[in-house]
This record gives C-alpha cells, structure tokens and sequence, in this order.
C-alpha cells in the first residue's frame, strides 16, 4: 500500500465526514440563529432554551437523514473491505 492510497482513503474518510454531518449542521445552525433571534427579541436568556429546541431538531433531521447517512457510511465500508486484499499486498 502506498502513501497516495492512505492519502486517498482519508481524503474519502473526511469528505464522507463532510457530506454526511453538513445536512445536521445546517439544520442545527438554523435552528440556534432563529431561537437567537427569537431570544433577542423578547430579552429571554434563558440558557435551557437554546438546548432543547436543537437536541429535538437533531433527533428528528437523524430520522429523517439516518437511511441516507447510514447507506453513504455502509457503501463507503463496503468500498474499503472489497479492496482490502488490495490493500495488504
């Protein structure tokens, strides 16, 4: 196995990394930007306000996302154990 191989499966590791938390991310980011505005606008700090309204947004983009980033993860492992013998030599 050579260097540009490792180079080029952690280069996959990582934009596969990328892809699938971008949409988790997003949404979350959204959500802290609305409940910040939200926050400002009616002089409530309460810290708990920002937490929950995220964990349960979270929960809810994993349902909906968990299909699409478990087969993305799934065929990238399939990818590297069909290679593996490859790899060895």
């Amino acid at each position: 196995m050579t260097t540009g191989e490792v180079v080029d499966i952690a280069s996959q590791a990582i934009w596969l990394i990328i892809e699938c938390s971008t949409p988790l991310l997003l949404v979350s980011l959204i959500v802290g930007l609305v409940i910040s505005i939200f926050q400002t606008v009616t002089s409530i700090q309460e810290q708990t306000l920002t937490f929950v309204p995220k964990i349960l947004v979270m929960f809810l983009m994993i349902i909906l996302t968990g299909d699409w980033l478990l087969n993305n993860i799934l065929s990238f492992i399939q990818d590297l154990w069909s290679k593996f013998g490859d790899y060895v030599r």
